[in-house]
């Protein structure tokens, strides 16, 4: 898989989470940081972190660690697929 199709199936996963219920297409800005993070973190935990940091510093609104995980994992998987890691 190249880099563009892991970009894209990144942004459609984060279009589709939605953490604050605002409609896919709010959160152009916070997607692009987060695929921009994707790019060069490799643990669930500190991309977790990196996204509710990305979401947060935009919305002002708190997001439990927990949620973020359960985005990173799957962030993660499309990351290694990519390099064929997996």
């Amino acid at each position: 898989m190249q880099t563009m199709e892991m970009k894209k199936r990144a942004v459609a996963l984060l279009k589709e989470w939605d953490p604050f219920s605002a409609g896919e297409d709010a959160y152009d800005l916070e997607i692009a940081d987060v695929v921009a993070g994707l790019h060069h973190i490799d643990h669930p935990t500190d991309l977790a972190k990196c996204i509710r940091n990305v979401y947060e510093q935009s919305y002002q609104i708190w997001i439990p660690l927990e949620k973020c995980m359960e985005i990173s994992y799957k962030l993660l998987a499309v990351k290694y697929e990519a390099k064929c890691i997996v």
